[in-house]
């Protein structure tokens, strides 16, 4: 339940990134032993990751001195088949199939869920593994992978896909030989995991680049490693939002002003201030009102299309007319019925979403249909007249990591009821 709110104030604190440490616990099925992950969001994605690695063979736990540290263990006794009823609940799962191809041989993973943003194939993925050896079959909803002995290759994927780029990186660090993928993902995410494995022992250069170079290296080369994920840019992003909406003065902690470049820049041309800092960013707005502005989303270090909820979100209310253009989601304009009960003038068109801002919203019962959405609904609920009441916000839970108390402790009236 979200009410109006006046400016904020303080500062908040942003943990690491649901979409790096997700990856970072697949990549543990490549080698045995005790692995430490720091700087680990609470939320459910975490859990059910676990529950899934746990059914593979990897277990985990956190650690009772320090509540941001996960331990994972692999012991050695890997079961090479990723069950439906875990692999549904997050799209992020289908990323063990690399780690399990290049550990095991073989692997046996359900097709993957996770939120509802139209068509997204794993086409990539698949095609990438074929290339480094790997064959596949489809037998009632279970991809059946087989691969006696990857080897390198040089790879160009048609898009920039993530989860193309980790599963392939995954996979070819134990291939035989070198692969090269052009055209590769270089969110800040992957960068993560590409470090990670080399803390483990692999070998990746061209990390942050459209070309990764990855060199195999024999199993007995990998261990298991320490390793801090990197901050959570869509939280920090959103905590911005939040100020922007309702005004006031506040640092994030922790945000990396490189790594949302873009975001910053857009809400710059808003009328949103900013401040790098040593250890994250001071976020200001006045009384003025917003501008509004156009934009389309593109992958990294284009606008991601994760922010694209709390853009729509703030031009709501903002001076003009914007158009934002979805460029690589089709289906992700599903919560702009919401803002609609919100009093929002939102009309959609294909990949387009013309935003006409109105002097103010007004609260009203609405509905989280994923993860950011939800979390853009907050949003237009602090600076709706009003009281909001967001429901369905278990899919806000699975990224992000105490929301309302980190809100609350701004100044933002906002309290979690049944």
């Amino acid at each position: 339940m979200a009410r109006r709110s006046g400016p904020l104030s303080g500062e908040v604190t942003v943990p690491g990134a649901k979409n790096a440490v997700l990856k970072l616990m697949a990549a543990t099925l490549l080698a045995d032993g005790r692995y430490e992950l720091s700087n680990v969001p609470a939320i459910d994605d975490v859990a059910t990751m676990g529950d899934l690695l746990a059914a593979l063979g990897v277990t985990s736990h956190i650690d009772p001195q320090r509540r941001d540290v996960l331990v994972l263990e692999n012991h050695g006794s890997i079961v090479p088949e990723a069950p439906y009823d875990l692999v549904e609940r997050i799209r992020a799962s289908i990323v063990v199939l690399g780690p399990l191809l290049a550990r095991c041989g073989v692997a046996r993973v359900s097709m993957p869920g996770g939120d509802d943003f139209g068509k997204r194939p794993i086409d990539m993925h698949l095609k990438g593994l074929e290339a480094l050896g790997a064959t596949f079959e489809l037998r009632r909803g279970y991809i059946e992978a087989r691969a006696e002995a990857l080897h390198g290759a040089d790879i160009t994927l048609d898009f920039p896909s993530v989860g193309a780029t980790e599963n392939i990186v995954m996979a070819a660090v134990l291939a035989k030989g070198a692969t090269v993928i052009d055209n590769a993902a270089r969110e800040p995410e992957v960068a993560d995991l590409c470090h990670f494995l080399n803390a483990m022992g692999a070998c990746i250069e061209g990390i942050g680049s459209p070309t990764l170079y990855v060199h195999g290296v024999p199993q007995r080369d990998l261990q298991a490693a320490e390793h801090r994920v990197v901050v959570d840019r869509v939280q920090a992003a959103t905590y911005m939002a939040a100020v922007a909406a309702c005004q006031g003065e506040v640092v994030v902690r922790g945000a990396q002003a490189e790594h949302m470049e873009m975001f910053i820049r857009r809400l710059r041309e808003m009328g949103v201030q900013f401040t790098a800092q040593t250890d994250g960013v001071l976020v200001y707005a006045d009384d003025r009102r917003l501008r509004s502005l156009d934009v389309q989303t593109l992958p990294y270090p284009g606008f991601a299309t994760d922010y694209k909820p709390l853009i729509v979100t703030l031009l709501t209310v903002a001076d003009g007319v914007g158009i934002v253009t979805e460029n690589l989601y089709p289906g992700r304009f599903r919560y702009v019925e919401e803002l609609q009960r919100l009093g929002a003038d939102i009309r959609t068109d294909g990949h387009h979403a013309v935003v006409r801002g109105v002097a103010s919203l007004d609260g009203a019962p609405v509905r989280a249909p994923d993860i950011r959405a939800g979390a853009a609904l907050v949003v237009a609920g602090l600076m709706a007249n009003g009281e909001t009441v967001i429901s369905d916000v278990h899919h806000v839970d699975r990224g992000y990591d105490d929301l309302v108390g980190r809100l609350s402790s701004l100044g933002a009236d906002i309290e979690r009821v049944r």
